[in-house]
């Protein structure tokens, strides 16, 4: 995945209301239910082989390589409290929003006599329910990274640069080189 798509992703582990399990018994258990009792499912899932997952879910292996240590957590992750995570995308693209913060080199294309030069800024700004459900539709109908930061540049544009239509009309901002993007639902 991309740096907005992991950034939407983690906002979304944020409300979660349980911890993920921690052992690695406890989390092969919950990717076997997870995927219908399915041992075999688990197993392609995570690259090991069936008898593996047979053995973390019977106990007989306790400590995995930090490798496969790695990919149960994330896929448990993925799938955890899928309820949760869905009510407050719907919160944030109904209600509240959602806040970006970034830092990036944010070009211009704008009216003859400005600069068009890029610059690295740090931005935190907060999204209304519109762009934030625009995004988010955007995610869930498996939108690619170049597309997500194109929606995120989109409201950035229109929120930070243009403060909501109130100034530079024909302002176009590039979102490129990102440092690092956070976003909170």
């Amino acid at each position: 995945m991309g740096v907005v798509a992991d950034s939407l992703d983690r906002a979304g582990q944020a409300a979660f209301t349980r911890s993920i399990p921690k052992s690695a018994g406890a989390q092969m258990r919950y990717l076997v239910r997870q995927q219908k009792d399915s041992t075999k499912a688990v197993a392609s899932l995570l690259g090991i082989s069936q008898r593996t997952v047979e053995r973390y879910v019977k106990g007989q292996i306790k400590t995995p390589k930090a490798a496969l240590a790695e990919r149960m957590k994330t896929e448990a992750q993925r799938r955890w409290q899928p309820q949760v995570r869905k009510r407050a995308r719907e919160r944030a693209a109904a209600q509240t929003g959602l806040v970006i913060e970034t830092r990036a080199r944010f070009g211009f294309t704008a009216a003859p006599g400005t600069t068009d030069d890029g610059r690295m800024r740090r931005i935190t700004q907060h999204l209304p329910p519109e762009f934030a459900g625009w995004l988010l539709a955007a995610q869930d109908a498996g939108a690619t990274e170049a597309e997500l930061r194109n929606l995120a540049a989109e409201g950035l544009q229109e929120m930070y640069f243009k403060d909501s239509g109130g100034r530079a009309q024909g302002l176009l901002v590039e979102f490129t080189d990102i440092d690092y993007i956070d976003v909170s639902l």
